[in-house]
């Protein structure tokens, strides 16, 4: 709950409009943003995984409104790196996928950036695939961090276990 918040925090940083997907059952979730200006999305699928709340993004895209995704699980991302992965978006003009990534290797991080013709491609997601099926044949600019905040992903209980040890994070 404490992540979600600071990575909403970090996400309104930018000045851009921010819209957090949640469950229904999210009670504490949503109770962490209720003081916050952003828009609360409710999940009916969310047993769907990332696909139901990537659907529930782009129904929610005005037209020809580009796309920003900040995953909560992915906690060494701050301010700067949004920042810095918006800004080259937008020197493209945001014509091309845009996200985080990591020096030395090509796999794609967060946060992502897309073109409005690329994200509303998102309707038909089904399973917990995420948007890999919509950007599989895109080319993507990544932006690449020296380290891996932009793709340690904490899936896992032995993943959280792994960074609070290496971040000095307590539970």
């Amino acid at each position: 709950v404490q992540l979600l918040r600071r990575q909403a925090l970090a996400a309104l940083e930018t000045g851009l409009p921010v819209a957090v997907t949640l469950p229904r059952s999210a009670d504490a979730r949503r109770d962490a943003l209720a003081d916050l200006p952003l828009g609360l999305c409710d999940i009916a699928d969310a047993d769907e995984g990332l696909s139901a709340s990537l659907r529930a993004a782009q129904a929610m895209l005005a037209t020809n409104q580009s796309l920003g995704i900040l995953l909560p699980d992915v906690p060494g991302i701050g301010v700067a790196d949004i920042q810095a992965v918006l800004d080259r978006f937008l020197d493209l003009r945001e014509a091309r996928v845009t996200r985080g990534g990591r020096m030395g290797d090509d796999r794609p991080g967060t946060p992502l950036f897309l073109p409005h013709a690329i994200a509303i491609r998102f309707a038909g997601l089904t399973g917990d695939d995420g948007g890999r099926s919509v950007l599989r044949d895109e080319e993507v600019e990544l932006v690449r961090f020296p380290d891996d905040r932009a793709v340690r992903d904490l899936d896992t209980p032995e993943a959280w276990a792994e960074w609070r040890r290496d971040s000095g994070t307590a539970r």
